[in-house]
This record gives structure tokens, sequence and C-alpha cells, in this order.
């Protein structure tokens, strides 16, 4: 199971942590703000899946870069109505074929998942 402990700092800073790491969230900032969060979450997860491809096909793939972009919306409730994903691979050399399958590959991505199938979130509230 995973597992987050987001810790109010005061004011809008929140220290995030996940097993030996920590991570900052700040909307005046001092950190990353929590729309960044998701993105890079979901920017991060099609990298592993990437690198997972590329071991199993047993491509050289060097350094990339992935891009991922969102507009808030305006109107309630704000959420992002769409993402955009750009992987840049520099010199992979790959195919139509190979490149097809590399993109359907990173869709079994589970922050991907996720965002596509709309998880029930329960919030509860104690004292």
């Amino acid at each position: 199971m995973y597992h987050v402990e987001v810790v109010n700092k005061g004011d809008s800073k929140f220290n995030i942590k996940s097993a030996d790491y920590e991570l900052v969230v700040d909307t005046k900032g001092g950190g990353i703000t929590p729309p960044d969060a998701l993105l890079a979450s979901l920017g991060s997860c099609i990298g592993v899946y990437i690198r997972k491809y590329a071991e199993g096909a047993k491509l050289a793939i060097g350094e990339f870069k992935i891009n991922v972009s969102g507009e808030l919306s305006k109107e309630s409730p704000v959420s992002f109505r769409r993402i955009d994903v750009s992987v840049e691979l520099k010199n992979a050399g790959l195919d139509e074929r190979r490149t097809r399958a590399l993109t359907e590959f990173v869709k079994n991505c589970p922050v991907h998942n996720t965002l596509e199938n709309a998880p029930v979130v329960d919030i509860k509230v104690s004292q």
C-alpha cells in the first residue's frame, strides 16, 4: 500500500513525507504547487514505464524529456479538463511500430490509469 503524510507548516506550506523522502508543497512559491505535483507524478510515472519498455525490448534509450501540461478550469469544479504529455526521446531511433507500442505501453502507468478511471476519494475529518 502506498502512503504519504502531509503536514501543514503554516500558511500554504506543507511537508510531504513518503518512506524516507520529503517534498515541500507551497502555493506561494516555497515549493511545488499541488497541481504541478500531480503533473509531475504523471510525467515521472510515464518515464518509469518508458524505461521498463526499453529494458524489456532491449532498446538503448538514453536521456529523454517528458513535458506535462494542463490548465485548470475556471468553472466549478476546478480541475484539469485535459492534460497533454509530450515525450522527447533523443536519438532513440524508434520506427513507427515501436513508437506506437511504446505509447500504448506507457498507458499502463498507474498514475495515468488512476486519472483515466476517476477513483473514489474518501475524505474523513477527525479531531
